[in-house]
């Protein structure tokens, strides 16, 4: 298996890329949640909005968190445009969010040319409790087709996940566990191609390689794309990857 990583912005790197290349799309874009005024959205970095007082990590913060609810409808529209266009027939677009952003998420899925094909819960054993009001548990994938299923896979995936946040070497503030992605990067064909414009530390892509597809990856932040690009080296030899960028 290969992998290539762009360092750059997702939308750019996504402009540059060829037409029907890729089998799957499975990305984790920063959420614009939580920010119920301009000073909020603009004030508070992902670390604020996303990592207790009292946590004991002091993992780095990431950029892309300050746009409001159109904005952000506006901007995931065109990212998923271009991500359509860069898929094969039969490919899946698979978006993360949390439940105040999964109605925009769907919105912009289908705008985008994917026909939305239903939302998977991630439940977290371990998450925050509300006083007086029902736990946030879950997060959700929100997911899409360009055009229809392949109908020659013989592949029968969960409806639901149930898994908690990593806790032991935890590199990102909202990494998502690996066994999770590895399930998910099945819905791409084996030796297909997944795409994810928000690397961040690189856990989409160790999940591709690890069941046998390759990974083009696009991460912003020059700290995570590092992270990123130690953990997908590991995954294999030398001579099996290909790092593009900096990008123009």
């Amino acid at each position: 298996m290969t992998y290539t990583l762009h360092r750059g912005d997702a939308l750019t790197v996504l402009k540059t890329l060829p037409d029907q290349f890729v089998h799957a799309v499975i990305t984790d874009p920063p959420y614009n949640s939580g920010g119920r005024t301009s000073s909020d959205r603009t004030a508070r970095t992902a670390r604020a909005k996303y990592v207790t007082s009292n946590s004991a990590h002091d993992l780095a913060n990431f950029p892309g968190e300050n746009r409001d609810q159109r904005s952000y409808r506006s901007w995931l529209t065109e990212l998923l445009t271009e991500a359509y266009r860069a898929a094969v027939e039969h490919a899946v677009a698979m978006v993360f969010s949390d439940w105040r952003q999964e109605p925009t998420t769907s919105d912009a899925l289908q705008m985008a040319g994917w026909t939305w094909s239903g939302t998977i819960p991630w439940i977290k054993p371990a998450s925050r409790p509300r006083k007086g009001g029902f736990k946030q548990s879950a997060e959700f994938v929100t997911w899409g087709v360009k055009g229809t299923l392949a109908k020659d896979r013989e592949l029968y995936l969960p409806g639901h996940f149930t898994a908690s946040q990593p806790r032991k070497d935890r590199v990102h503030i909202t990494q998502k566990p690996v066994e999770v992605m590895q399930q998910l990067v099945q819905i791409c064909p084996e030796n297909g191609t997944v795409l994810d414009p928000f690397t961040g530390s690189g856990t989409t892509g160790v999940a591709a390689l690890r069941e046998g597809r390759h990974f083009v990856g696009v991460e912003l932040s020059d700290h995570y794309a590092a992270v990123a690009e130690r953990r997908l080296q590991a995954e294999l030899t030398q001579d099996d990857f290909v790092l593009a960028g900096p990008e123009e």
